[in-house]
């Protein structure tokens, strides 16, 4: 029973490694910026995780309005 366990434990950790905080959020920047924006605090509690936390103000030329 406890080699099954130490299997299915070998076979997770396997996997290609994790992103860390820093590297989700430099490429949250990095997106942001060649969409024109600037990455920004959601205002909202921090969660840890940059993908919440953060949202892409776009600050560039996207207008609805007529002659914008």
């Amino acid at each position: 029973m406890l080699s099954a366990a130490a299997v299915t434990l070998s076979a997770c950790a396997g996997g290609p490694p994790l992103e860390t905080t820093a590297e989700r959020l430099s490429a949250l920047e990095q997106s942001c910026r060649e969409r024109g924006g600037v990455l920004v605090s959601s205002g909202a509690p921090p969660t840890g995780r940059p993908e919440v936390d953060n949202v892409c103000r776009i600050t560039g030329g996207a207008s609805r309005l007529p002659g914008g």
